[in-house]
């Protein structure tokens, strides 16, 4: 059953926005779901994106609509949005004529999808001494040792709070572009920074998957929504808040 949000600002709630001709090809679509186990699984990779131009549909997002507990960030079709599902709720945020849009449907395709299963987390205070990206990256790496979660494996994680600030964008790229860049992406569309708001930022951590989900200078991918659920996009930068919480997920016993 879908939910549709309500609120302010120039923000739009969109139902069922997308070509109804283009599932005509779900079949020629992977659509194959993760394991319930935190297991990742992705779907396109960020150097065929940046390196080929490849930005057709690779996954239909309809395929996850009735599973639980699922849990995904990604880029729509032909890089016109970003996607973020928490517990089974997708935020589709887009460009539109009037600003930002955030559709609260399945009904997208995506052309790079990172995903998992988590019926458990397990909440971590974050030190207020963790302030940055880069000690943010340390600390999950850290406490995911810690918790159990399995040496080298990808693995999805929340992090839940108020923000001091977070740099943002929803890529709008041009359909005659065939060229790529990282600053081409964060400009293409909607790029901004909120100050001093609460946000659940959903990301997922790999060393091994750089220029596939993660970026080559960064083991993270991060989406987040605030609290308000007026922004939602791509997490460039952010430096943490007070008493921020990490949540990672639970091993089964």
């Amino acid at each position: 059953m879908k939910r549709i949000l309500s609120c302010g600002w120039p923000l739009f709630i969109l139902l069922g926005c997308s070509n109804p001709e283009s599932h005509s090809t779900n079949e020629k679509l992977n659509q194959v779901i993760p394991e319930i186990d935190y297991t990742v699984a992705h779907h396109g990779a960020l150097k065929e994106i940046m390196h080929e131009n490849k930005i057709e549909a690779r996954v239909d997002l309809n395929a996850y609509d009735e599973l639980e507990h699922f849990y995904a960030l990604g880029a729509v079709e032909a890089l016109k949005g970003e996607i973020l599902v928490l517990d089974g709720q997708p935020y589709i945020s887009s460009v539109g004529t009037d600003g930002l849009n955030i559709d609260i449907s399945f009904d997208y395709r995506a052309t790079l999808l990172v995903s998992a299963n988590v019926d458990r987390w397990i909440e971590i205070t974050i030190p207020d001494t963790v302030k940055s990206f880069e000690a943010l990256e340390r600390f999950v790496a850290e406490n995911s040792v810690s918790v159990g979660l399995t040496e080298n494996k990808p693995f999805p994680f929340l992090i839940e709070g108020t923000v001091d600030s977070l740099q943002w964008h929803v890529i709008n790229w041009p359909e005659e572009d065939t060229i790529h860049t990282h600053t081409k992406h964060v400009n293409s569309g909607i790029n901004e920074r909120l100050m001093n708001e609460t946000v659940t930022v959903l990301g997922f951590y790999s060393e091994h998957h750089h220029g596939v989900f993660t970026h080559h200078s960064t083991n993270m991918h991060m989406h987040f929504i605030s609290e308000s659920k007026q922004k939602s996009g791509h997490v460039d930068d952010l430096f943490l808040g007070k008493k921020m919480r990490l949540k990672l997920p639970a091993v089964s016993e």
